[in-house]
């Protein structure tokens, strides 16, 4: 398996281009299944979990094509792509494609919205918690599916003459089935209205594509979603959003070592609250026409405490990499992790640098110190290998990062981009 090499002390200094979101570009993939007709996708990042929903989309009988880059697109991230989902030869999401990646399982609303039937299997992906798909099925269930278990599959077949509009309130939020139960709704017969639906703005990326589309959505960024069902969706064209976490992720990488990045492209309104408590830290946070402006000369990171919730809040898939942060603080902070259960395997990884955390239950206390040591650090799942990344930027010496393949399913190029910016950074091949 490949490592990761850094030699931590360097400020960060010069520009980051943004990549296009991963928890866009996926469910915007998988929007493809809805129509005979081609939808082209704008600023795909090149990430292994795209690579995988592929093999996926394929495997359903879309066709798809990965188109050459402008002129003067040369330094671009990201890539244009075009699905083309003509016709579905199979309507079984196997086992050996979707174990692989939690995000596939949501193929299973456009497969029973375009052909009344899916057999897909259980998902896999990251272990940071259960996260049962009850509540796709719930939602499923309500649009008037039969859903079956069948040794390891999920079998789902509409009624007849196809899915039926209905009134769903989840019980609690959730991105995943907030995507797949819109998707599923824009094909079927009559008005559905999701309630306690998820407001992330990858959604509303997803849900502005099926407008695109054809579909007839309103409430787009609110809790509550109506889809009127028309008879079909057709091809369209539409850009992926920046990736929020990405920006988050190296707005506290820079807030760490000290230094000034413009983060180019990404989108300030998607990120508030991550931006307010980095300001809080003592980074300074500026906005600007092409991205945000993140600084840190020479003032001590202060200690925040902090709570993940749902957008509008914090975002979890932050956590990791704030903790790293507050492991040089100059006091004492708390984090309470809301969403996942199990979302705090990186403390282990972080105390090889001889970071101070105590955890109990779900909440994490870390008390800050003036100077981390490099280590020999695994990475545990995608959040907590760049939270280690971050944290041998900062550190005294020579860090080695292992087990990586986490790294490659959600950051475009890591090492190039921060390797422009200063840092010392190295790609060891397994």
């Amino acid at each position: 398996m490949d490592r990761i090499r850094l030699v931590g002390g360097n400020e960060l200094r010069g520009e980051i281009p943004i990549s296009g979101a991963k928890n866009a570009a996926l469910p915007l993939m998988i929007a493809s299944l809805l129509t005979d007709e081609p939808l082209v996708l704008q600023n795909v990042p090149r990430l292994a979990d795209v690579k995988q929903l592929e093999r996926i989309l394929e495997n359903h009988g879309v066709d798809i094509a990965v188109h050459g880059r402008r002129r003067g697109e040369e330094d671009a991230v990201g890539q244009r792509m075009t699905f083309h989902a003509a016709d579905i030869v199979d309507t079984t999401a196997p086992y050996d494609l979707v174990s692989k990646m939690r995000a596939s399982f949501w193929v299973i609303g456009p497969l029973l919205a375009r052909c009344h039937e899916a057999r897909v299997s259980l998902p896999g992906g990251c272990a940071i918690g259960t996260r049962p798909v009850d509540l796709f099925l719930f939602g499923l269930k309500q649009l008037g599916a039969t859903i079956d278990i069948d040794d390891g599959y999920v079998v789902a077949r509409a009624p007849k003459g196809g899915l039926r509009g209905a009134h769903i309130v989840f019980p609690k939020v959730s991105v995943g089935a907030t995507h797949t139960i819109l998707m599923a709704a824009t094909l079927a017969k009559g008005t559905t209205i999701i309630e306690n639906a998820a407001q992330e703005p990858e959604i509303t990326n997803v849900a502005e594509c099926l407008v695109a589309m054809g579909a007839d959505i309103t409430g787009i960024g609110t809790r509550t979603l109506k889809v009127v069902g028309v008879d079909r969706l057709h091809g369209a064209s539409v850009d992926v959003i920046p990736d929020r976490i990405e920006t988050g992720t190296f707005a506290m990488a820079t807030a760490m070592t000290g230094g000034d990045v413009l983060l180019r492209g990404a989108r300030a309104e998607h990120l508030d609250a991550a931006l307010a408590i980095l300001g809080q830290t003592g980074a300074q946070i500026s906005v600007e026409g092409n991205g945000i402006r993140v600084r840190r000369n020479g003032n001590g990171i202060q200690p925040v405490d902090v709570d993940t919730d749902p957008f509008p809040g914090f975002p979890t898939d932050l956590q990791a990499q704030f903790m790293a942060l507050m492991t040089m603080s100059t006091g004492v902070s708390k984090i309470r992790e809301t969403i996942f259960e199990n979302r705090y395997m990186h403390v282990a990884e972080l105390a090889r640098f001889g970071a101070d955390i105590h955890v109990d239950g779900q909440l994490a206390t870390i008390t800050g110190k003036s100077q981390l040591k490099g280590a020999q650090v695994m990475a545990t799942d995608l959040r907590a290998s760049v939270s280690l990344v971050i944290a041998g930027l900062a550190a005294r010496g020579e860090t080695v990062v292992n087990r990586i393949y986490h790294l490659d399913r959600g950051f475009e190029r890591l090492e190039d981009k921060l390797s422009r910016c200063g840092a010392e950074i190295e790609r060891l091949a397994g």
